[in-house]
């Protein structure tokens, strides 16, 4: 079977799918950014309050993640089907579940913000720091939670501009209010690491709007509106189930093994955690293509296989691994290349930052594996509907293998951070090499009940 499809439409149809999710995705990487070093200015304690934070609203994130992608499995496969009856039980389903989940989440924060942060660290001015983040944030929960879901349906019909509409805008609210509570500009109070909290609120509440208002009123390929939250669901919730749980369950499982990889690093210290919070968002930035290219491949892949052309399907996901691998390597280079410049952007002590270029190094080689990883985990393998075999292996290899590897490392042996890195994201090698293997066998290619 070829490595290339040699089809210009399959490209074209990748571009316009994965080329907005990236350009979201960058945007979305601009905002940490910023956060980081206008935050930095305020010294280490802030900066690491923050993260620790943001690490616990990640968790609802990656779960909020894992329905809007669990559902988007069953939406793409029946927006190929043109089965439109389906495709709103499917967006049904998860917002009912997304609303218990938000809820869950908004209480444990209301009623024990200062536990949550002891999770990730034992220092007190970062604990405190970290607190008052967390209960401004609370509504953000509902906001992002609708948004990002909605979001996530949109693209798998073809309608990622509208999310990329609504990250623009959200950005540069995001940037200004930012400035304005952080440092106390324009006659508003210096709120230090609480007016971060607050500019993101803000700037959830027109990103919500902005998703929520399309998706409910002007959109025609799903469809939905109003009316339909009362929509029987009945004859689909066995489906979505054996189909969209395991990946529910599989993201939310990562979410907490990547809180538990943030705790490792913040009994190590408030220096890592400082180093880390900098590499992270490089990550990031090097990752936003692979983000674009996972969703497109899901979407595509979904659809394809709604269509009946299995054959097609599998010389696509080919196409996706290889494709992974490339621009793996070009990440590699590109943190490489911009580790120095993007470390002395921040008020840090010199410990810190040789540190975080320590740390640049490892994540420069991590990001060539987790590139094709990713894009066949999140992508072509879900989008196949083999969600039961991803979320057993991402449970094995992040909580038998990343976590107490990479706490030995950091908190026993105490290695030099180069390692306690690798460590800690191990789990990203050995699930490139298994989820190749997967591909090649055919195995991952489910039937979807209608």
């Amino acid at each position: 079977m070829k490595v290339f499809v040699r089809d210009k439409e399959f490209y074209k149809t990748l571009v316009a799918y994965a080329l907005p999710i990236a350009l979201q995705q960058l945007i979305t990487v601009g905002v940490n950014m910023a956060d980081n070093i206008m935050l930095g200015q305020l010294g280490e304690a802030p900066m690491s309050g923050a993260t620790l934070a943001n690490n616990f609203i990640t968790i609802f994130q990656i779960m909020c993640m894992g329905l809007g992608m669990g559902a988007s499995v069953l939406v793409s496969r029946f927006f190929g089907m043109k089965d439109k009856l389906n495709m709103k039980r499917s967006v049904n389903i998860m917002y009912r579940l997304l609303f218990v989940v938000a809820t869950c989440f908004a209480l444990a924060t209301a009623l024990m913000p200062g536990e949550i942060m002891g999770l990730f660290t034992s220092e007190q001015d970062v604990i405190s720091q970290g607190t008052g983040y967390l209960l401004i944030s609370i509504p953000c929960y509902y906001l992002n939670g609708y948004a990002v879901t909605s979001s996530i349906m949109l693209r798998s019909v073809g309608k990622a501009n509208i999310p990329l509409l609504s990250s623009c805008c959200s950005f540069f609210i995001n940037i200004f209010f930012n400035w304005v509570f952080i440092f106390g500009k324009l006659g508003a109070p210096e709120m230090g690491v609480n007016g971060a909290a607050l500019g993101t609120l803000l700037a959830r509440v027109v990103e919500f709007a902005i998703i929520m208002g399309f998706l409910l009123f002007v959109d025609t390929n799903i469809g939905f509106r109003l009316k339909d939250l009362t929509l029987s669901v009945k004859e689909l919730l066995g489906e979505y189930i054996r189909i969209s749980i395991p990946v529910l369950i599989s993201d939310t499982l990562l979410g907490l093994g990547n809180s538990a990889v943030a705790a490792v690093m913040g009994h190590i210290g408030a220096t890592f955690v400082a180093a880390n919070s900098i590499t992270t968002v490089v990550m990031s930035l090097a990752t936003v293509v692979i983000q674009g290219i996972s969703q497109a491949s899901c979407t595509i892949t979904g659809i394809t296989l709604g269509k009946g052309e299995v054959e097609k399907a599998r010389e696509q996901g080919n196409t996706f691994a290889a494709l992974g691998f490339i621009i793996g390597g070009f990440g590699c280079v590109l943190i490489l290349a911009i580790s120095d410049l993007v470390v002395g952007a921040y008020r840090i002590t010199p410990e810190t930052a040789a540190l975080a270029r320590d740390l640049m190094h490892a994540v420069a080689i991590t990001i060539w594996f987790q590139a094709a990883n990713s894009i066949l985990t999140k992508g072509t393998l879900r989008g196949g509907g083999d969600t039961k075999f991803l979320m057993v292996a991402d449970i094995i290899f992040l909580w038998v293998c990343s976590i107490p590897m990479g706490a030995l490392a950091g908190l026993v042996f105490n290695w030099p951070g180069f390692w306690v890195f690798i460590m800690l994201r191990i789990d990203q090698f050995i699930k490139c090499f298994v989820c190749v293997i997967r591909l090649r066998s055919g195995k991952w290619i489910k039937r979807i009940k209608n």
